[in-house]
């Protein structure tokens, strides 16, 4: 696992661009190397931000949204087509804007899907999704996927993995329910740290005062257990990008001054 970097950018407009423009770059060259790419989409008004960014650029069309996989790190445990889950604000934001093949978009599993309300059969169904995706040289039960992306709570949380509870002590299965879930809905899916860290890279968003103690919790040496965000990592990097709001409480040796 990678020392975390961290990048500040002036606000939240511009790092929603700039991280929409780390992942055009990081999708093609995937694409280029390996004739596919993975990404872990998140929801929330930083990953939305960034969907957004990305389909106003005109820099998108320089990714094969054919050979694009798209997975989730968390979802609200809601009937399809919800105003309130990830994959509808993302189907809003970019999906129904570029040429996706509906076979590599992965949601997770409605309320009223095939698993009714059971949200544990939902979630195992999600992670068996991922074992089949995997690949011998991934080593595990999820796929190395090339970015996953992570929007990160005031209280720390990351995903659906919430400081204290079961979910976040997770270390072998990939995808779990959660219950009880102290930001509504209470039930949800999501991926643990054992599939986060399978993860090629993990992008961490935070923007906006009300981010600033979370941020600097995570990155001042926080367990996971009590920090969740601390416990996200990729494999080969692992990369903060902030504003300089969520970042007003760090050190500034943590980041170069030419951050823009």
């Amino acid at each position: 696992m990678t020392a975390p970097q961290v990048v500040v950018h002036r606000d939240k407009e511009l790092m929603a661009q700039a991280a929409a423009a780390r992942l055009i770059t990081k999708i093609v060259d995937a694409q280029a190397a390996r004739g596919s790419a993975s990404v872990v989409l998140t929801g929330g008004r930083n990953g939305n931000g960034l969907l957004a960014a990305l389909a106003a650029s005109p820099a998108r069309d320089a990714v094969d949204w054919s050979r694009l996989d798209l997975w989730w790190g968390d979802e609200r445990f809601l009937p399809d087509g919800h105003a309130d889950r990830n994959v509808t604000q993302a189907r809003e934001a970019l999906l129904d804007a570029v040429e996706l093949d509906p076979a590599r978009v992965h949601a997770m599993p409605a309320s009223d899907g095939p698993h009714g309300g059971d949200v544990d059969a939902a979630a195992e169904a999600y992670a068996a999704e991922l074992a089949r995706a995997a690949r011998p040289e991934n080593h595990g039960a999820a796929p190395s996927f090339d970015v996953l992306l992570l929007g990160v709570g005031p209280d720390t949380h990351v995903a659906s993995l919430f400081p204290e509870l079961p979910a976040i002590r997770e270390t072998e299965r990939t995808v779990v329910g959660v219950r009880g879930a102290p930001k509504p809905p209470p039930v949800r899916i999501s991926l643990t740290l054992p599939a986060i860290r399978a993860a090629r890279e993990v992008w961490l968003l935070a923007a906006g005062e009300d981010k600033a103690k979370a941020v600097t919790i995570a990155l001042s040496g926080a367990g996971e257990l009590q920090a969740p965000a601390a416990g996200a990592r990729g494999r080969g990097r692992t990369l903060w990008l902030l504003d300089r709001a969520a970042a007003a409480g760090l050190p500034r040796e943590l980041y170069p001054p030419a951050s823009p």
